[in-house]
């Protein structure tokens, strides 16, 4: 049985008090799932604002879209965590990735090292989260401690979203996530600075079918993310992707048109596009940008109108 759509919105301009309590009322108005906040330099930090966001909405789950696992020491995020996870009522989802922008790095002055050395920090810190925290249905840490003492203060872990679309990253967030998320874009070969480049449709259908290999390989099932970069609602689908062609100039047209992570068309067209790629690739759990927020309600709407109100894949 297909998991039931669970639809999210990363939220990625900060707001004064009124102005962000507002504006997360308006996305539990609109039917969001789940509100997310990504962990960027110049965006909100994430776990403020969710705690703010906690206060201001009854039903949203709140993620992080993702941390960047290399800004934080692993035990100091443990304490940042549990404390999360109590001020929201238990309704955090927490996203972690590698990083990528060197630019931030330098920044944050910080060493940006290879991708190696990045996923090897996310590693270590899933395996201190998992170690500090205690498991979500109350079983103790392995230290014996109940969550590492003072570390975790008794909060379990809370559902982890691991994102990114290398093999290590797969195979880890098969291994450990309740969620794995696929951006859809690698870091551009022809740039050094942590600019993406967009998937084929192919090569993201490629990745998926390793993750999906990886999660037998552990006797897991996650659930299936992906992070959509544009959502354009229009009766001429050829001309809205004509002007999004030069932004992937590798692309030609049916193949921008095939896009998991472009969703252009009609509200009826646009939903028919999320059906397949649940059926085809998994996604049950679409992420939009906050331009988009707006935009993609209707889709939520019709999508919901033809499903039960509750089926499997929630965290």
């Amino acid at each position: 049985m297909a998991r039931r759509f669970r639809f999210g919105v990363n939220l990625l301009e900060p707001a004064q008090g009124d102005a962000w309590e507002h504006k997360c009322r308006r996305v539990e108005a609109l039917g969001y799932d789940v509100l997310q906040v990504p962990d960027h330099l110049g965006r909100p930090a994430p776990f403020p604002s969710l705690v703010a966001a906690a206060h201001a909405t009854r039903r949203p789950r709140l993620g992080t879209f993702v941390l960047n696992a290399a800004f934080w020491n692993p035990v100091l995020l443990a304490r940042e965590v549990a404390t999360a996870v109590r001020l929201t009522g238990g309704r955090l989802e927490l996203g972690l990735g590698a990083g990528y922008v060197r630019e931030e790095f330098e920044r944050a002055g910080l060493p940006y090292g290879t991708a190696r050395d990045r996923v090897d920090h996310l590693e270590r810190t899933v395996e201190a989260l998992t170690r500090l925290l205690p498991a979500p249905d109350g079983v103790d840490g392995v230290d014996g401690t109940n969550g590492g003492g003072t570390h975790g203060a008794g909060a379990p872990l809370p559902p982890l979203l691991l994102g990114g679309n290398g093999p290590r990253v797969l195979r880890l967030a098969a291994r450990h996530a309740a969620v794995v998320a696929f951006t859809g874009a690698e870091a551009d070969p022809a740039k050094d600075d942590g600019s993406l480049r967009l998937l084929s449709a192919a090569t993201v259908e490629e990745r998926v079918a390793a993750a999906r290999g990886f999660a037998a390989a552990y006797d897991t099932d996650p659930e299936f993310n992906v992070l959509v970069q544009r959502v354009v609602i229009t009766d001429d689908r050829a001309a809205a992707v004509h002007e999004f062609a030069p932004h992937a100039p590798y692309l030609d047209e049916k193949e921008l048109l095939d896009l998991p992570t472009l969703l252009v068309g009609t509200v009826a067209e646009i939903a028919e596009q999320l059906r397949r790629g649940r059926e085809r690739l998994g996604f049950s759990y679409v992420t939009v940008l906050e331009p988009a927020m707006e935009a993609f309600a209707p889709v939520i709407e019709e999508l919901r109108r033809a499903e039960p109100a509750e089926g499997p894949g929630r965290p």
